[in-house]
């Protein structure tokens, strides 16, 4: 038998569960966490089912087909077209009377609709019961209850979707003799629609049905058109173009919404038993951690203690790995010696390769801990209170709380953080999100904190200091420096709302809080994977290809091939720069194209100081001390790495930043200003906090 293809829509209110069930069917490793925003594309797949082949889609979350954001617009485009066969509405059960509102809007599309209840495990936990029987018979859709996490109900979800696909809604029973014997309206709808809405509005659809069809335009579903023209609908109203002022003399929008949460009251009423049990433990934890005055205390101590955890942990089992790779460097120098191959490759291989990637590997524990504590705080439910805590700040900005988002994201990775910014509504907040997003420091900058502040703060610095320096913990000096990221974007955000002429305004933050659970252990091994993977991945590429390109610079000068360093076109170029970096106090010229390289990858960095040092493990005992003692023969000390760091956090993104920029910004001009602009400002920064801690 031939196998047949359908399209499959996943849509549904943020966080949701849509990206997890669409992992679990096509095998997709998509980023997942317990908060708002984090698809903001849609995403394709496929998979079988029995005879058929489904291409399934998921789409960003949206709380209603009322377009405003780029996400709800992409959402609504998508499910309005004729390539979709069956739309599956995701909905969260354990926030039932909050998710009906976009399942009975996508109801009146009148497309075949399945409505998948998720996290039916929660609904249990809280000690709640929906009645599986009830519920479809008043919406008149197939109500399948699954589980994403544990990936209960898949199957019979899609054997739903195989046999609902030609089907609208089906039979309705709601039980409303008394409403009908009132109602003075000329058809009986209650027993054709899931939602029946007043019998002013219903004539006023059933006018405006007959006004487009006498216009002779063909449209799927009359009644739908009818509603949002009602509604005033800006894209629809423009794409209908008919005269209605003499039905349409007002928004009905307000009145329609209403009628819908009657409807949906009533719906819970009759389906949702045991309401008012629900676990005591979000509200007892949210006491605290969004409280007014201790929220962002209590924000700054979580960060703090991850950065603990990824300083303690990380280095406790880079031990291990560097002794590793200390081995193998002699084994592949001793291999290169008796295979008599020219000093030229033998350097290329040692001091080039493997000092320049393996100089990075040694850092993967330390990238590990970091990312596994942030996917626990994802998925935990937290992340989204920081933009709520975060709210009053914004807002003296001019910004929403929601802003905040793709801030914090930046902590992962700026590439993504900045598309997250698509989840703003206004146009001027989105450009002024992804000009600050790039401030926050973004995991590829770890290994340079882990580097330097090791080298020379805290007792146990590998180069002994006196006085201030050594009292402050190394964990403490990187952490304040995610702090400086953070100070940095929320001043550039207020800089620019002034240039901009935008008066201070007040946004009201309409984000969810989603009750905190216990990570899934699945979910947290996808996210880890998924950032280790891509950071081995970079190793392998583009520090691999920056080593080698550093190397060369190093290694070849006007003359051809030299083993003098200070000869070469890399010292040219570097001693030409240095001047400009003397008042920050990093005029070496190592340190000075160790930071060009970082335009590649900001990981390059340490990577490029293991090849201009010519350290083969810079991260070991041994190799620490020896860049240590290479640095304080410079005159470089404590005030000289905050500056090196902070320099390092501020100044121009990685080009993968750089290209998502200009396709965000839709502008080379102002993407070469944001670029400039960063260097400036970090050169600025740089100079001032040398100046200050020098004193």
């Amino acid at each position: 038998m031939d196998k047949e293809e359908l399209c499959v829509a996943f849509i549904g209110n943020p966080n949701c569960g849509k990206t997890t069930l669409f992992n679990a069917y096509t095998g997709a490793n998509l980023k997942v966490a317990n908060w708002p925003g984090v698809t903001v594309e849609k995403k394709e797949g496929a998979m079988r089912y029995h005879k058929h082949c489904f291409k399934v889609v998921d789409l960003p979350g949206i709380y209603s087909l009322t377009s405003y954001t780029l996400e709800e617009k992409l959402s609504r485009q998508f499910i309005l077209g004729d390539d979709v066969d069956v739309i599956i509405d995701v909905a969260d059960a354990s926030a039932l009377e909050r998710n009906l509102y976009l399942t009975l809007q996508i109801i009146e599309l009148g497309k075949p609709v399945v409505l998948a209840l998720n996290m039916m495990d929660i609904v249990e936990e809280r000690g709640m019961e929906i009645d599986l029987h009830r519920l479809p018979e008043m919406l008149g859709i197939p109500v399948i209850p699954v589980s994403a996490r544990k990936r209960t109900g898949l199957d019979i979800l899609m054997h739903a979707v195989a046999h609902h696909k030609e089907k609208r809604v089906g039979v309705i029973e709601h039980h409303h003799e008394e409403q009908e014997a009132k109602s003075r309206h000329a058809h009986k709808h209650h027993e054709e629609y899931a939602v029946v809405y007043s019998d002013e509005i219903e004539d006023k659809i059933d006018r405006i049905i007959q006004r487009l069809k006498q216009s002779g335009k063909e449209l799927p579903n009359y009644r739908w058109y009818a509603i949002k023209l009602l509604e005033k609908d800006e894209e629809i109203t423009r794409q209908m173009a008919v005269d209605l002022s003499d039905i349409v003399t007002r928004s009905y929008e307000d009145d329609i919404i209403c009628q819908k949460y009657d409807f949906i009251e009533e719906i819970i009423e009759e389906c949702l038993v045991h309401k008012e049990k629900k676990a005591a433990l979000t509200d007892k934890a949210d006491a605290l951690l969004i409280h007014r005055i201790f929220g962002i205390p209590m924000f700054l101590c979580i960060m703090a203690m991850v950065f603990f955890l990824t300083f303690a942990v990380g280095d406790f089992l880079a031990g291990g790995l560097e002794e590793v790779l200390a081995a193998f460097t002699g084994a592949v120098s001793g291999v290169l010696e008796r295979a008599g191959v020219v000093p030229a490759v033998h350097s290329l291989v040692v001091d080039g390769v493997i000092a320049g990637v393996g100089g990075i590997l040694t850092f993967l524990p330390n990238i590990f801990i970091l990312f596994l504590a942030l996917a626990f705080l994802e998925d935990s439910g937290y992340m989204a209170r920081v933009a709520y805590v975060m709210d009053d700040l914004m807002g003296k900005l001019g910004l929403s709380g929601r802003a905040f988002i793709p801030m914090i994201l930046g902590f992962g990775c700026t590439v993504p953080a900045i598309m997250a910014s698509r989840t703003l509504e206004n146009e001027a907040d989105r450009r002024r999100a992804i000009l600050v997003t790039p401030f926050m420091s973004c995991s590829a900058r770890l290994p340079i904190y882990v580097l330097f502040s090791q080298l020379f703060f805290g007792r146990n610095a590998v180069l002994a200091v006196d006085g201030p320096a050594g009292r402050i913990p190394a964990m403490v000096v990187a952490f304040s420096l995610y702090l400086l990221g953070l100070l940095v974007a929320v001043a550039t955000a207020f800089v620019l709302g002034k240039l901009q002429g935008k008066k201070e305004q007040s946004y009201a933050l309409l984000i969810e809080l989603p009750e905190y659970k216990t990570p899934n252990a699945r979910t947290i091994a996808i996210y880890v994977w998924e950032k280790v993977k891509d950071y081995l991945t970079k190793a392998g590429t583009t520090i691999f290809l920056a080593s080698v390109l550093i190397w060369m610079l190093l290694h070849f000068g006007a003359g051809g091939f030299t083993t003098e360093m200070s000869e070469s076109f890399g010292a040219m170029l570097g001693k030409l720069l240095a001047p400009v970096f003397a008042p920050a106090g990093f005029g070496i010229w190592q340190l000075v194209l160790a930071l060009i390289s970082g335009l590649a990858a900001k990981e390059v960095v340490v990577s490029s100081c293991s090849v201009l040092f010519g350290i083969s493990n810079i991260n070991s005992a041994a190799g620490m001390a020896s860049f240590a003692g290479s640095l304080a023969a410079c005159g470089f000390g404590a005030a000289n790495a905050y500056a090196f760091m902070a320099f390092c956090l501020l100044y121009t993104p990685c080009v993968a930043t750089i290209g998502v920029m200009r396709r965000e910004l839709k502008s080379r001009k102002l993407t070469a200003a944001a670029v400039l602009a960063q260097l400036v400002i970090a050169w600025l920064v740089a100079v001032l906090l040398y100046q200050v801690l020098s004193l």
